[in-house]
Protein backbone atom coordinates (compact mmCIF):
# COMPACT_ATOMS: atom_id res chain seq x y z
CA UNK A 1 0.00 0.00 0.00
CA UNK A 2 1.65 3.04 -1.30
CA UNK A 3 0.82 6.28 1.45
CA UNK A 4 2.57 8.75 -0.65
CA UNK A 5 5.21 10.95 0.82
CA UNK A 6 6.86 10.44 4.10
CA UNK A 7 7.67 12.93 6.89
CA UNK A 8 8.45 13.33 10.50
CA UNK A 9 6.30 15.78 11.72
CA UNK A 10 7.58 17.12 15.42
CA UNK A 11 6.69 19.22 18.08
CA UNK A 12 8.86 21.66 19.01
CA UNK A 13 9.67 24.46 21.78
CA UNK A 14 11.14 26.94 19.98
CA UNK A 15 10.46 27.20 16.01
CA UNK A 16 13.19 29.52 15.27
CA UNK A 17 15.73 27.49 17.69
CA UNK A 18 14.55 24.46 16.05
CA UNK A 19 15.19 26.17 12.28
CA UNK A 20 18.36 27.12 13.01
CA UNK A 21 19.57 23.60 14.54
CA UNK A 22 17.92 21.86 11.00
CA UNK A 23 19.76 24.15 8.92
CA UNK A 24 22.90 23.54 10.68
CA UNK A 25 21.77 19.54 9.80
CA UNK A 26 21.66 21.17 5.84
CA UNK A 27 18.13 20.99 5.91
CA UNK A 28 16.26 24.17 4.14
CA UNK A 29 12.67 25.85 4.73
CA UNK A 30 10.39 23.80 2.26
CA UNK A 31 6.70 25.62 3.18
CA UNK A 32 5.31 26.72 5.96
CA UNK A 33 6.18 30.07 7.85
CA UNK A 34 7.23 31.25 11.00
CA UNK A 35 4.36 32.92 11.29
CA UNK A 36 2.22 30.40 10.79
CA UNK A 37 4.21 28.19 13.97
CA UNK A 38 5.11 25.95 11.26
CA UNK A 39 8.08 25.11 8.82
CA UNK A 40 8.70 22.37 6.46
CA UNK A 41 12.11 21.64 6.15
CA UNK A 42 13.83 19.83 3.39
CA UNK A 43 17.31 17.79 2.75
CA UNK A 44 17.32 15.97 -0.29
CA UNK A 45 14.08 13.28 0.22
CA UNK A 46 14.19 13.66 4.02
CA UNK A 47 11.12 16.06 5.26
CA UNK A 48 10.86 16.80 8.85
CA UNK A 49 8.03 19.43 9.84
CA UNK A 50 8.80 21.76 12.64
CA UNK A 51 5.56 22.59 14.43
CA UNK A 52 5.19 24.81 17.73
CA UNK A 53 2.08 24.65 19.69
CA UNK A 54 -0.47 22.88 17.58
CA UNK A 55 0.40 19.41 18.96
CA UNK A 56 1.90 17.88 21.83
CA UNK A 57 3.44 14.61 20.55
CA UNK A 58 5.59 14.01 17.36
CA UNK A 59 3.83 12.26 14.40
CA UNK A 60 4.46 9.99 11.77
CA UNK A 61 3.05 11.63 8.23
CA UNK A 62 2.13 10.04 4.94
CA UNK A 63 0.71 12.50 1.98
CA UNK A 64 -1.56 10.40 -0.38
CA UNK A 65 -1.04 11.72 -3.96
CA UNK A 66 1.91 13.84 -2.95
CA UNK A 67 5.76 13.42 -3.75
CA UNK A 68 8.49 14.38 -1.60
CA UNK A 69 8.77 17.77 -3.67
CA UNK A 70 5.10 18.20 -3.00
CA UNK A 71 3.89 17.54 -6.33
CA UNK A 72 1.01 15.32 -7.82
CA UNK A 73 1.68 11.87 -8.23
CA UNK A 74 -0.48 10.20 -10.96
CA UNK A 75 -2.86 7.08 -10.25
CA UNK A 76 -2.22 7.59 -6.14
CA UNK A 77 -4.86 5.86 -3.82
CA UNK A 78 -7.48 8.27 -2.17
CA UNK A 79 -7.16 8.62 1.25
CA UNK A 80 -10.83 7.32 2.08
CA UNK A 81 -9.29 3.98 0.33
CA UNK A 82 -6.76 3.59 2.66
CA UNK A 83 -9.01 3.90 5.19
CA UNK A 84 -11.91 1.46 3.86
CA UNK A 85 -8.72 -0.84 3.64
CA UNK A 86 -7.20 -0.46 7.25
CA UNK A 87 -11.08 -0.82 8.46
CA UNK A 88 -10.93 -4.16 6.57
CA UNK A 89 -7.98 -5.42 8.70
CA UNK A 90 -9.31 -4.25 11.81
CA UNK A 91 -7.46 -1.17 12.34
CA UNK A 92 -8.71 1.65 14.96
CA UNK A 93 -9.10 4.99 14.29
CA UNK A 94 -8.20 7.88 16.52
CA UNK A 95 -9.63 10.35 13.43
CA UNK A 96 -11.44 9.39 10.13
CA UNK A 97 -12.16 10.91 6.65
CA UNK A 98 -15.06 11.73 5.33
CA UNK A 99 -16.05 8.78 3.26
CA UNK A 100 -18.49 10.52 1.47
CA UNK A 101 -16.23 13.25 0.84
CA UNK A 102 -13.47 13.48 -2.19
CA UNK A 103 -10.45 15.74 -2.49
CA UNK A 104 -8.31 16.44 0.89
CA UNK A 105 -9.34 14.48 3.74
CA UNK A 106 -7.10 12.82 6.62
CA UNK A 107 -7.29 10.33 9.12
CA UNK A 108 -5.04 9.34 12.00
CA UNK A 109 -4.03 6.10 13.52
CA UNK A 110 -1.34 4.93 16.57
CA UNK A 111 0.58 2.15 16.70
CA UNK A 112 1.03 -0.48 19.08
CA UNK A 113 3.20 2.26 20.88
CA UNK A 114 0.76 5.33 20.96
CA UNK A 115 2.94 6.80 18.16
CA UNK A 116 0.37 8.82 16.00
CA UNK A 117 0.60 8.21 11.94
CA UNK A 118 -1.22 10.94 10.37
CA UNK A 119 -2.30 10.46 6.32
CA UNK A 120 -3.15 13.92 5.22
CA UNK A 121 -4.16 14.13 1.81
CA UNK A 122 -4.30 17.70 0.28
CA UNK A 123 -5.28 16.68 -3.56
Amino acid sequence: MSLGAFSVSLAVKDLAVSKEFYEKLGFSVFGGGMERNYLIMKNGNALVGLFQGMFENNILTFNPGWDENAQLVDGFKDVRAIQKDLKAQGVKFETEADEAASGPGSFVVLDPDGNAILVDQHV
